[in-house]
């Protein structure tokens, strides 16, 4: 009798998931909604482990020539937003229905889910209103010592090399180079620390950063967990980060702000752990629920997020002018009429930040090498896309940045690296929500402008110092490998040029 029992149990459990399974795989093709065929276990997300992400958005949009593409995460049908129109909706217009991302981490997992990339509304709101002070423009002013005095230091490290007459990286290859520079800047400005991995390649925070760049394979899933199917993180005790590396940060952390706390307190914020300690401080006499863990968590996301996407960025930047001396050039000429007028032979952030050409090489470079390709929502309420769909609450939406970067009506050639685009005569003209590198709307990139700047100097003071030649037999730009167990854009092989020195 029990064998039978149990047989009737297994046999209904299995009905109902295959009734189920049914039903979900049609739920694209009931709304009349462009899709691939799902797998049945991962949806469509076979491409996991496989390719980039990016490269997979890429793919996605110019199959589907839409303005939205119907995708399951696993079993959980989301939806891709390839319209600028729609982009402008859902991160602007409408955020009041779109407040908060989709990826999430759970409680087990307090770094990581309270950080301003994870955290949702309405804690989001309070951390976002009270951390916007930190990147005013006086603010990123008392940085800009620091910043300037790393990418001298860079130039510095490559001039330490053995080979005089053609200073190479090899078999050093730039990412690590940049993520030294990039991990002494966002560190310092984060945890009030001074790092020396620019000049040394060592140091234990760029230990613990380098440790962000590896992806075994529990990494990868627990990231998989995070971007896309957050509900089974406290399951299995995923983290974003590793566990010894919060550890790490909590240490210093605790370290730094008491003695911070020892300090006489200034009237201003210097420098963003200032900032964090006055949003602890605030959050206690307002009795807004903001926690340690959440202080911490900010420090750390904003360590994380500065250090790899500029380092990225530089890389491919690098690489690309490797490949266009023309432009290489160009930026060469304005960089130099730019230090000819300073009289203590440094920038000034105001000044390089209005120099038209350099601007426009680290737009293209973003725009073809955006460090998240695509803008992860959900919906809060039912939403009504356009007059032929509408959307439950709780759907998943994307929208596809980096498949409109790549389109070829809004960006002729996408391929082709040209910084003219981004000229002001010929930015004005560009389609609105076609490129977003930093996100956009309220949830846009906080440290965009911190980004930029740790960006615009180190890719300055490289180009004034050294001419970046290609190595014969190198992968070109566009045939460069990108990271497959990684979720944002960054390359997944070492790249190399030669730097030749000016002088």
């Amino acid at each position: 009798m029990f064998l039978i029992i149990l047989g009737l149990v297994l046999a209904a459990l299995l009905s109902w998931v295959y009734l189920r399974w049914q039903n979900l795989k049609q739920y694209w093709a009931k709304r009349g909604v462009a899709h691939l065929p799902p797998h049945p276990i991962m949806g469509s997300l076979t491409f996991l482990q496989k390719k980039n992400p990016s490269v997979w958005m890429v793919e996605m949009y110019k199959k589907f020539k839409a303005p939205y593409i119907g995708i399951w995460l696993f079993w959980r049908p989301a939806l891709i937003i390839n319209s600028p129109d729609l982009a402008r909706n859902i991160l602007v217009k409408d955020f009041s229905c779109f407040r908060d991302r989709f990826l999430s981490s759970g409680p087990s997992d307090p770094i990581g889910s309270l950080n301003m990339l994870t955290v949702k509304d309405p804690l989001w709101s309070t951390i976002r209103r009270r951390l916007t002070s930190a990147f005013t423009a006086s603010k990123l002013r008392s940085l800009q010592p620091l910043v300037n005095t790393k990418a001298r230091e860079l130039v510095q490290r490559i001039k330490n090399t053995e080979d005089k007459t053609k200073l190479s990286l090899r078999p050093y290859p730039p990412q690590h180079l940049f993520s030294d520079y990039t991990t002494d800047v966002s560190a310092t400005a984060a945890f009030g620390v001074e790092t020396n991995a620019t000049l040394t390649g060592k140091d234990p925070m760029r230990t613990v950063t380098g440790a962000f760049m590896k992806f075994d394979v529990f990494r990868g899933l627990s990231w998989i967990s995070v971007f896309f199917i957050p509900s089974l993180v406290d399951t299995f005790r995923f983290t974003v980060f590793p566990k010894w590396a919060t550890d790490y940060f909590t240490k210093i952390y605790t370290i730094v702000s008491e003695q911070r706390l020892e300090q006489k307190r200034t009237e201003e914020p210097r420098d963003f752990l200032d900032v964090l300690l006055k949003l602890k401080e605030d959050s206690a006499k307002n009795n807004e629920g903001v926690s340690d863990d959440a202080i911490l968590a900010q420090a750390v996301i904003f360590l994380f997020a500065g250090f790899e996407t500029t380092a990225a960025a530089l890389s491919f930047v690098t690489y690309e002018l490797a490949y266009h001396p023309e432009v290489q050039e160009r930026l060469y000429k304005e960089l130099r009429e730019l230090m000819d007028k300073s009289p203590n032979e440094q920038y000034d952030m105001s000044e390089l930040a209005e120099l038209p050409y350099l601007n426009a090489v680290m737009k293209e470079t973003l725009r073809k090498f955006a460090p998240m390709a695509w803008l992860d929502r959900v919906a809060l309420e039912e939403y009504k896309i356009d007059d032929h769909l509408t959307i439950p609450a709780g759907t998943p939406v994307y929208v596809n940045s980096i498949g409109m970067q790549y389109d070829s009506k809004y960006f002729p050639d996408p391929k082709q690296f040209d910084p003219d685009r981004f000229m002001p005569e010929n930015e004005a003209n560009l389609t609105p929500f076609t490129c977003m590198p930093f996100g956009e709307g309220p949830r846009g990139c906080l440290g965009k402008r911190f980004g930029q700047m740790s960006l615009r100097y180190g890719l300055s003071y490289l180009v004034l110092n050294y001419k970046i030649v290609p190595l014969p037999g190198a992968p070109k730009p566009d045939e460069v490998e990108i990271e497959k167990r990684g979720l944002s854009l960054v390359p997944g092989e070492k790249i190399f040029v030669d730097f030749v020195s000016r002088m």
